[in-house]
């Protein structure tokens, strides 16, 4: 297997780990004697389960820190970037939206805040699944009472549901 070195920009620590530099580290090597993985703008997708695209979006959108470069200019990006995309995902798949994950990430970051602001958040959003959920229960009685009212062998002409939807006050 073929090693590749690489020199990472000044803003990622450079210091020798287990006697070792950084920019001798072969690339994607992980070893807890090396460090913390380094992870390409290639691996980074596998490793959280998301797509390029995805790494981009968030990357512009500011949930995701720009990372250091090598000497050629490529991304390197932590192994903490992929716990973080996955974090984001889990977060998204539950509903909360980009600013609300944002506050999230931002309320993790602060050291002086407890665990009840993240449930606070958290009870916030069970509220808006829950006022979705009535929602939806409405849409769908609605929706059985139009089923029920079409027998499906008339004309279309003279299909009830079609009325109903014509009708300002239904």
């Amino acid at each position: 297997m073929k090693s590749t070195s690489f020199q990472l920009s000044s803003s990622f620590s450079t210091e020798p780990h287990a006697g070792i530099p950084v920019s001798r580290m072969p690339f994607g090597w992980c070893s807890k004697a090396l460090g913390p993985k380094i992870l390409s703008v290639g691996q980074l997708p596998r490793e959280s389960r998301v797509n390029l695209k995805t790494v981009r979006y968030y990357e512009r959108r500011g949930l995701l820190p720009k990372p250091p470069r090598s000497a050629s200019g490529y991304r390197l990006f932590p192994i903490e970037a992929a716990q973080r995309l996955r974090f984001i995902q889990r977060a998204k798949e539950l509903g909360f939206s980009l600013k609300e994950i944002r506050e999230l990430l931002s309320l993790r970051a602060s050291p002086n805040k407890t665990s009840a602001e993240i449930r606070t958040r958290t009870e916030a959003k069970i509220a808006d699944v829950e006022a979705k959920i009535r929602t939806l229960e409405s849409m769908k009685r609605t929706l059985l009472k139009l089923a029920k009212s079409c027998g499906g062998c008339g004309p279309i002409a003279d299909c009830p549901i079609l009325d109903t939807l014509d009708r300002e006050d239904a």
